[in-house]
């Protein structure tokens, strides 16, 4: 079956809107592990705009499942994350004024300077992920630069979902899918899933892991953390692959 990582920023965008203590993400992560989780993923943005150093530091002591740290590929956020060290990063495009991850690094434009990222974290045992578009080139490029995961971005298939548009999004998805693993690259997917949308996405048989976090908060908000992780898992459960 494939695995859930949750994402709790969202937890802590609500607590910073009242620079307040509460939700704490770390109670909200706790939560979901007891609703099955398999991992847990936060973004650590430049600007601080949700998940804060502290909330970094406190997860990686306190889950039981491992930890999925996103990060631009900054000298700052690879100190970070060598002296937290989590199971993996998962570098990711970053832009203050975006409301969101508007789309996948673009790794081979920068595959000199991300080598060296990638190598300073897997010198720290740091398991590397590259977010990106499901393009062939940039498969190739994450493979170059010494990534051991790509995240494929499913953002667009997202968009389109119920359009009839979103069929052949989902093709490039099974395609970059397949061309990772042929090249023994470990393939996650996210963004933009929810309990809609997911399915497809899980059946394709290359895919091991989906990060989730909008959709599962919101859920949460009316239904709590927990029975919200539960009902995202008995879905991927029902799904299976053949």
């Amino acid at each position: 079956m494939v695995t859930l990582s949750v994402n709790v920023d969202h937890v802590a965008t609500l607590r910073q809107a009242r620079r307040a203590n509460e939700p704490d993400p770390i109670h909200a992560a706790a939560l979901a592990e007891l609703g099955g989780a398999q991992g847990i993923t936060v973004h650590l943005r430049e600007d601080r705009r949700h998940i804060q150093d502290r909330d970094l530091k406190i997860l990686k002591e306190t889950i039981k499942t491992p930890l999925n740290m996103e990060m631009a590929a900054t000298d700052e956020m690879v100190k970070i994350a060598c002296e937290v060290r989590p199971y993996s990063s998962t570098l990711v495009p970053e832009k203050r004024e975006e409301l969101t991850t508007e789309g996948g690094l673009d790794v081979l434009s920068a595959k000199t300077r991300l080598k060296s990222v990638v190598a300073a974290l897997k010198q720290k045992a740091i398991l590397v992920s590259c977010f990106i578009d499901p393009v062939r080139e940039q498969i190739e490029a994450s493979k170059a630069v010494g990534a051991d995961f790509v995240e494929i971005h499913t953002g667009k298939y997202c968009e389109l979902f119920g359009t009839g548009g979103e069929g052949e999004e989902l093709r490039k998805i099974i395609d970059a899918a397949s061309y990772a693993s042929q090249l023994n690259l470990i393939v996650r997917a996210g963004h933009g899933l929810n309990y809609l949308n997911v399915s497809s996405v899980v059946s394709i048989s290359e895919v091991c892991e989906v990060s989730i976090g909008h959709s599962i908060v919101a859920r949460a908000v009316l239904a709590g953390m927990e029975r919200a992780v539960r009902e995202m898992m008995e879905i991927l459960a029902r799904t299976g692959k053949s």
